[in-house]
């Protein structure tokens, strides 16, 4: 039974998140805050209480899978007003979700309007009959659900104006920007060595896409036909490097021997700031670059520093490694330095090669969106290999920094 009491705290919380996403900046739109202020979250979200639901930062968990891994979740608003304000969706016009879950779609009905058409598809049949009964239960009978393995795209309901995909997708299926009309816009999480990016593409005159946004994001990854294996390899227990580079070559043995050797402090005298565009940097500009990470237990025992915890970029050769660290220094606009921690015989050499890429981001890149990236289909002239040329199976991505 729902009480008075009820509706006005549902009421209550529904402003406080869309004010606060506001004042993140998550929000930037009238159309997108009405859209958050109208459709009722924790309808989609049962089983969690009213304070999770509207949480800006939560995300929770739908499914999982027989290890306990997660198979569908419910973004965090934060992250679906970013993406959603990046698609800039109008009045009366079609649009597709890749990987269903309901409130998401119900949003993008509030944009499109009563003269425009949202679909939203998922490969799980358990997500697409609760998304379906949600958006009924929350008056959204408009919204066609609908269970098919993305990698092909809806063609019965092409073409579509935006392709909004809620999965982390390591390619861009063909089907996808066939399906795209004219003007049209695909925002993906797309996954480029090792770490997850949302961008917003636009065609580009070529056939293919040019990005207009990008931010730092996770999410469940893609199943079906588009689904995607990294490659990773255990150095030692509770440390583990992963790529998706085929032509990066690991000598596991040697990082192991190396991660026991004394460990080489270098400092760039750059400022460290904004982590994850930093990292994207140096994912992009060295062909050697992987990601490193590290357990709780690892650091406890002082194999690595505290910056593996979480996943960082690490420069390796056949015999050593280096990856980023920070520490505090009153002289730097954030008041922290980048520098360098490197391990094996050949640290100095890499820790060195490490340091000027951290001073070549601070003195040139060190802001929002300073890459510019592109999908290039497969029918198109590849370009030439590059620490920046990303082979995807359907085509390539290219990563400048202009």
């Amino acid at each position: 039974m729902t009480t008075d009491n009820d509706v006005q705290d549902v009421a209550a919380l529904r402003d406080a998140m869309v004010h606060e996403l506001r004042e993140q900046g998550a929000i930037q739109s009238e159309p997108v805050a009405a859209a958050f202020a109208a459709v009722p979250r924790h309808l989609f979200t049962p089983g969690e209480s009213l304070e999770v639901a509207y949480g800006v930062d939560n995300a929770p968990i739908v499914k999982r899978d027989d290890n306990g891994l997660t198979l569908s979740s419910v973004s965090a608003p934060h992250l679906q007003a970013v993406m959603l304000e990046a698609a800039e969706i109008k009045p009366g016009m079609r649009v597709c979700e890749v990987g269903s879950g309901g409130y998401n779609a119900a949003l993008m009905a509030e944009l499109v309007g009563d003269s425009g058409r949202v679909t939203t598809v998922d490969i799980d049949p358990d997500i697409v009959e609760r998304a379906g009964a949600f958006l009924h239960e929350a008056g959204y009978d408009h919204v066609h659900v609908m269970l098919a393995d993305a990698e092909r795209g809806v063609p019965e309901a092409a073409p579509f104006d935006r392709i909004i995909v809620t999965a982390g997708s390591w390619d861009i299926p063909p089907a996808w920007i066939e399906q795209l009309g004219g003007d049209g816009r695909i925002v993906v999480p797309l996954r480029m060595k090792g770490t997850t990016r949302w961008i917003a593409f636009d065609r580009d005159d070529a056939g293919g896409l040019v990005s207009r946004d990008y931010g730092l994001c996770v999410f469940v990854p893609f199943q079906g036909t588009g689904s995607h294996t990294e490659r990773t390899v255990t150095i030692e227990d509770g440390v583990v490097l992963r790529w998706d580079d085929e032509d990066l070559k690991v000598d596991r043995d040697a990082l192991r021997r190396a991660l026991h050797l004394p460990r080489l402090e270098r400092w760039s005298g750059a400022v460290f700031d904004m982590p994850d565009e930093q990292a994207l940097f140096l994912l992009t500009n060295d062909p050697n670059m992987a990601l490193l990470h590290a357990d709780q237990e690892a650091i406890d025992h002082d194999l690595l520093a505290r910056p593996a915890l979480r996943g960082v970029p690490v420069l390796i050769n056949e015999d050593s490694f280096a990856y980023r660290a920070a520490r505090p220094n009153e002289d730097m606009s954030s008041g922290y330095e980048s520098g360098v921690y490197a391990h094996g015989p050949s640290a100095g050499t890499l820790a060195a090669r490490y340091a000027e890429l951290l001073r070549q981001w601070a003195d040139k890149y060190h802001r929002r969106g300073a890459a510019s990236i592109r999908y290039l289909p497969k029918a198109a002239t590849p370009p030439a290999p590059s620490a920046g040329v990303l082979p995807k199976r359907h085509g390539t991505v290219v990563v400048t920094w202009p």
